[in-house]
């Protein structure tokens, strides 16, 4: 296992993190969630990401249970603002609502401080002046060490750590953006702009929702999974083409001895503005293919081939010309 840094942050993470938002829920109860936990650790893994919305603050409550005996060798998240309800439990950023979803995620992580903290996605709501001022707040109280973005636009990163750093309050460190063979947009804005700032970068969903697996084969919607299970995301990746690109993807790991999965993974990771990508599972049998990423010999000749399965996105400005 490797310990890039995260950023210019001087933390060190491992090189996958793992995603418990399967704590607690889709059949992951304690006992194997701590099976998964061990076997992450045992491997090196020290970076945990969680959300106060994943099963309802249950996934909260089993990493905290689990990472007790060892809170400082970890890096964990959390996050706020996919919430639904009104009051401070509502979605949006305003000064109550941040401060009430940090000691809650707190509580339920039995710890006095998070190391890396989310805005799960962007709110036109309230003027950004006031998330950062809070975000900082709660630096400064101890209570987070680093703020965070996920599913943010470059420009609102941009725009926010001007805002931040103008008025000396702390900045966004890290990034948490989709990013799969099917989902490239990040490497438009996003990934150029982590690689100039410094900015540390964990990517979510490197199996595109399990299609990457092969489990759908050419589009059977039955088979057990977030696809069946989601109407979102199942409007994110049902697109036949998609199911084309892991029957394709499935071929070449076959000709390469691997794990379809762990060649899924690998490419997300070698993408020099990635500092790790977010794997998850269900149980240990799922587990294991992601953490076989970490053999896979990434040459670039087979970053090519994997990378033309799917076309690169449009560059910002249309001028192809400029493609390197």
């Amino acid at each position: 296992m490797k310990y890039p840094l995260l950023g210019n942050t001087g933390v060190r993470v491992s090189e996958l993190c793992f995603g418990t938002m399967t704590f607690g829920g889709e059949g992951c109860d304690f006992n194997t969630a701590q099976g998964i936990y061990s076997r992450c650790r045992e491997i090196g893994i020290n970076f945990f990401d969680c959300a106060n919305v994943y099963v309802k603050g249950e996934s909260e409550k089993f990493l905290g249970r689990l990472m007790k005996s060892e809170r400082d060798q970890l890096i964990i998240t959390s996050k706020l603002g996919m919430g639904s309800g009104s009051g401070v439990s509502g979605p949006g950023y305003s000064r109550a609502h941040i401060m009430h979803h940090v000691e809650q995620s707190l509580r339920r992580l039995d710890t006095d401080y998070i190391d890396i903290y989310f805005l799960h996605r962007f709110h036109k709501e309230p003027p950004l002046d006031d998330v950062m001022r809070a975000l900082d707040d709660l630096v400064r109280q101890g209570k987070i060490r680093y703020p965070a973005a996920s599913n943010f636009a470059a420009w609102q990163i941009a725009k926010s750590n001007s805002i931040a750093e103008e008025r000396g309050w702390s900045a966004f460190r890290c990034i948490q953006p989709m990013y799969n063979l099917l989902k490239r947009q990040a490497e438009v804005e996003l990934l150029p702009m982590v690689q100039s700032e410094g900015i540390g970068v964990i990517t979510y969903s490197p199996l595109a929702g399990g299609i990457l697996s092969g489990k759908y084969g050419k589009k059977n919607l039955e088979v057990a999974g977030r696809l069946k299970e989601s109407e979102p995301y199942r409007k994110r990746y049902a697109a036949q083409s998609n199911f084309d690109v892991a029957q394709s993807l499935g071929k070449l790991a076959q000709q390469r001895g691997c794990h379809v999965v762990s060649l899924a993974v690998a490419w997300v990771a070698a993408h020099p503005g990635v500092t790790a990508p977010i794997i998850g599972a269900r149980n240990l049998e799922q587990l294991e293919p992601a953490l076989q990423s970490l053999v896979i010999d990434m040459t670039p000749e087979l970053y090519k081939e994997l990378s033309s399965l799917t076309p690169a996105p449009a560059l910002a400005t249309d001028r192809e010309e400029e493609r390197t």
